[in-house]
């Protein structure tokens, strides 16, 4: 992920005119970020030249920078895909967003800046973003295991490594699954799973087809149950309340992994949704 330097203009004798004009701007959804999470970069454009802009044509039109400490420029490890022709037209502001993650070596701990560079290719012109400041925090590993993916027969299985990390966003404590290959070296997805309490001791359990499912506490009384397959896609997300009996991970004679105690709390948030899913929390078919 590449940093975005202040904005300084497109040329020394045009910049104020075009600052004026036509601005640039980094927004983040969130500041904080674990390493190989989805960083989703926001490029704002804001028109007021009298013109519509028409950027996207071609595959350079934003190119991103992340900088840490001591002017460290972090690598890229491939472009960044931003292609597809828009127009903001004068007195609009549109935004365009891109997951710049998987393209930089974003992996030490620590205080980044991230800037954008926007090329105005009809005006022959560049304007350049003010930082846009943002953490990677390490984390704290509460559990791995890897498994096996299912490949031609004949041929050993493809490993995946599975881990559960814990870290403080903003105040709160959060759970976060994590999916890498065997030697942890490629990143397949890395994603909060929710918020935790921090006398939660979460509950795991790898099923037949390879997914984990995990069972933890969000509150006094409620739990929120995922599973998440080796591709690091969220199948299942489902709230139990404690009852007369706590809910639990509980595996039934066939190899399904099931909720066992507790009541299932219908939110507007389930996977599948409440529509289509049942209070049946078997293992679902990938």
């Amino acid at each position: 992920m590449k940093f975005w330097p202040s904005i300084v203009g497109c040329s020394l004798a045009l910049a104020p005119l075009v600052s004026a004009q036509v601005s640039a701007e980094v927004t983040l959804d969130q500041d904080q970020f674990l390493p190989g999470e989805s960083l989703e970069v926001g490029v704002r454009i804001t028109n007021f030249s009298g013109q519509t802009l028409v950027l996207g044509k071609e595959g350079d039109w934003v190119q991103f920078a992340i900088e840490g400490r001591n002017n460290y420029i972090v690598p890229s490890t491939g472009e960044v895909p931003v292609q597809g022709e828009f127009e903001v037209e004068s007195s609009t502001v549109v935004t365009r967003r891109v997951d710049v993650a998987p393209y930089f070596a974003l992996t030490r701990p620590g205080r980044y800046l991230v800037t954008a560079t926007v090329n105005l290719k009809q005006w022959d012109k560049q304007l350049v973003t003010r930082p846009k400041t943002l953490d990677v925090i390490a984390g704290t590993k509460l559990w791995e295991q890897e498994v096996g993916l299912s490949t031609t027969p004949g041929q050993p299985p493809e490993a995946r490594k599975f881990a559960l990390q814990q870290a403080i966003h903003l105040k709160q404590m959060k759970l976060y699954v994590r999916v890498t290959d065997q030697t942890e070296s490629r990143v397949i997805r890395v994603f909060a799973i929710g918020p935790l309490i921090s006398f939660s001791n979460p509950e795991h359990q790898i099923d037949k087809s390879s997914n984990l499912h995990v069972l933890y506490q969000t509150g006094a009384k409620s739990f929120n149950y995922s599973v998440v397959n080796p591709d690091g896609r969220l199948l299942v997300r489902q709230t139990y309340e404690y009852t007369d009996t706590r809910p639990g991970l509980r595996v039934d004679r066939d190899g399904h992994i099931f909720i066992s105690g507790g009541a299932r709390r219908a939110c507007s948030d389930d996977l599948p949704t409440p529509a289509a899913s049942t209070n049946d929390a078997k293992t679902p078919k990938p």
